[in-house]
């Protein structure tokens, strides 16, 4: 009977195959599991980077203007005698996502959570109609129109009489005057009713019919047009969608030089300040750093509020600023923000600013009018 060997592999392979098959389920579970995580992690990564209809905001540059570009003083002045200051005013500025942009979900998040920027609704930020272009241009046109204001005001703080006549401002998308009238346009007549000052504008079309057509005789470009423009009641009020504006007959001219990319009408009191203090002997600053923010609404002074507050306070704040003017009408959002060392004074008027800088010039620990006052004395009202 002839004996069977077996061969010494054979036990070997047969737990080879056993390894190969576990190995082989295993990977596929390995696989799997990969797979379904890179799915995930696409995924996220993908939510992550669609843009959501919000709008974020960071802080901006900052501009001293009582300083030099290239040479040239960022105020001249021709026809009048100018004063040079050791200080700083600094205009501050914001970042934001343009019209129809919107703003990826990480970077929302960031935004949310950081003390220094901020993300709102796109919907509370601009019109259903605005896009980059138009934006743009709309804040080239409030920047030309906040500069006139603010040599109109500083003129006026200064004694210096400056005559003006009313214009058609930036004008609300679908309202009856869009496509009707156009920005910087010069009133004529309203209805037949002579146009001298804007109270003329306002008392005109408020008294008005609604939805009955007024002829609105205007200035454009040298020539005279006759426009129909149809007012219609929003919120129980006759309007038509203009703002008030101004075009200024100024005894000297003074101009301001800025980059072309900034915009907006924000910078309206610092505009003034540093206008007047070019104006005059002296310096207004004492040699100290100084920025601030606020629309100069009239030539009478007026300081109006502005966005962006916390904001421009964090970039004025790391641009080395040591005191910085908050419209009082803002006073409610500054005193969230985070200045540090850094004051925070409230004003309300081109005077009140003047002031404020002349007592913080003097004395650094000098007692200034506070955020804080302003609300109590807004809650005791």
């Amino acid at each position: 009977m002839s004996e069977v060997v077996a061969d010494p592999g054979d036990e070997a392979r047969v737990h080879h195959r056993d390894y190969d098959l576990v190995t082989q389920r295993m990977s596929r579970h390995t696989v799997a599991t990969l797979v379904a995580a890179a799915v995930t992690v696409v995924g996220a990564v993908t939510m992550a980077a669609v843009p959501l209809p919000y709008v974020r905001f960071q802080r901006g540059t900052t501009v001293d203007l009582l300083s030099e570009v290239r040479g040239t003083e960022r105020i001249q002045v021709e026809g009048h005698k100018t004063y040079p200051d050791d200080g700083e005013l600094r205009m501050t500025t914001i970042r934001a996502t343009p019209p129809k942009t919107g703003v990826p979900l990480l970077s929302a998040m960031i935004a949310w959570l950081s003390e220094d920027e901020a993300v709102r609704p796109a919907e509370d930020v601009y019109g259903a109609s605005d896009t980059a272009v138009s934006e743009q241009k709309q804040s080239a046109v409030q920047m030309s129109t906040s500069q006139d204001v603010a040599i109109a005001a500083a003129l006026e703080h200064l004694g210096i009489k400056v005559p003006s006549v009313p214009v058609v401002g930036p004008i609300s998308p679908g309202y009856p005057a869009d496509g009707a009238l156009a920005e910087r346009d010069r009133y004529v007549s309203i209805a037949g009713h002579p146009i001298r000052v804007w109270d003329d504008v306002v008392r005109v079309i408020s008294h008005a019919t609604p939805d009955k057509p007024l002829t609105f005789v205007v200035e454009r470009d040298g020539k005279k047009l006759s426009v129909p423009v149809t007012p219609r009641v929003v919120d129980g009020r006759t309007v038509i969608g203009v703002q008030a504006a101004f075009d200024y007959k100024f005894p000297f001219k003074v101009t301001i030089n800025l980059p072309d990319q900034i915009g907006g009408p924000s910078a309206g009191l610092m505009f003034a300040l540093a206008i007047a203090d070019t104006l005059t002997p002296g310096s207004l600053t004492g040699g100290a750093h100084i920025a601030g923010t606020g629309e100069m609404l009239n030539a009478e002074g007026l300081v109006g509020p502005i966005g962006g507050i916390q904001q421009k306070i964090v970039g004025a704040r790391q641009d080395g600023a040591s005191l910085f003017l908050v419209p009082a009408s803002n006073c409610d959002e500054a005193v969230t923000a985070h200045p540090g060392s850094m004051r925070l004074a409230a004003v309300a008027t081109l005077d009140d600013a003047e002031k404020t800088v002349s007592l913080y010039a003097a004395d650094h620990r000098a007692k200034l009018p506070t955020c804080e006052e302003v609300l109590q004395h807004d809650r005791a009202q």
